[in-house]
């Protein structure tokens, strides 16, 4: 009887003006190759963050759509909303 836990990338989207990325990770508990358990956890991705502990998939689509002009977008965004 063994049991296993295995974190799957179920869905990967790109939102908005400012390419948002959601990530949605399901975790997968299995007993004998048998799934007993799964649930969904969700995240969401913003052009000023790190994402060098993402899964290779996420940054290469981050790296794809988050341009140069993007991130400046995103960035004059934030300073506007802290004025």
């Amino acid at each position: 009887m063994a049991i296993t836990k295995e974190d799957k990338i179920e869905k990967i989207e790109i939102v908005g003006k400012y390419k948002a990325i959601q990530v949605a990770t399901d975790t997968i508990i299995k007993e004998d190759d048998t799934e007993i358990s799964r649930s969904r956890h969700r995240k969401v991705l913003h052009p000023n963050m790190d994402i060098s502990s993402e899964d290779s998939e996420v940054q290469a689509i981050a790296n794809a759509v988050w341009t140069d002009a993007v991130k400046d977008a995103w960035t004059e965004k934030l300073a506007s909303e802290t004025l």
